[in-house]
């Protein structure tokens, strides 16, 4: 994983953009579009931004970070997505996996570890589109169960 970055680092990256650079990033429809937008650059100055990031930023707006080992897959069965809706993200090709996996954490907003969040978009294939419906049905630890109503 030494392609990544320190996550706390992009994290506060992204507290210290200005409101308005973060609503850009919300606002962006594909993960592609990202090359076009200004606020990509700012929060990965420094950085060799490609696909892979675009992917993660993608995302980065609407999961909240949570010191949890709850899965994102685990954090979309808490919040009642119906499975139907994470199979069509299995079924679906690059980028409308995505496109739908986003619309999926926009209702669910999810606080997840960025950490196994980042790795899994960083690297994302078949296999991670698999792992995220494994642990969609991998029971969540009773005590991740009470966090997640608070």
């Amino acid at each position: 994983m030494s392609d990544l970055p320190d996550l706390d680092d992009l994290k506060a990256r992204y507290d210290d953009l200005g409101a308005g650079s973060r609503a850009e990033l919300r606002r962006v429809a594909r993960p592609d579009d990202l090359a076009l937008t200004p606020a990509f650059y700012r929060l990965l100055s420094g950085i060799k931004t490609d696909a892979r990031w675009q992917r993660v930023v993608f995302f980065l707006a609407h999961v909240r970070h949570a010191n949890t080992e709850l899965r994102l897959g685990q954090a979309l069965k808490l919040a009642d997505i119906d499975e139907t809706r994470l199979f069509q993200v299995l079924r679906s090709t690059v980028p409308n996996d995505l496109i739908q996996l986003r619309r999926l954490v926009q209702q669910a907003d999810p606080a997840v570890h960025w950490q196994r969040l980042v790795e899994s978009l960083f690297y994302w294939n078949e296999d991670q589109k698999r792992r995220l419906v494994e642990d969609y049905f991998t029971p969540v630890p009773k005590i991740e169960k009470e966090a997640s109503h608070d």
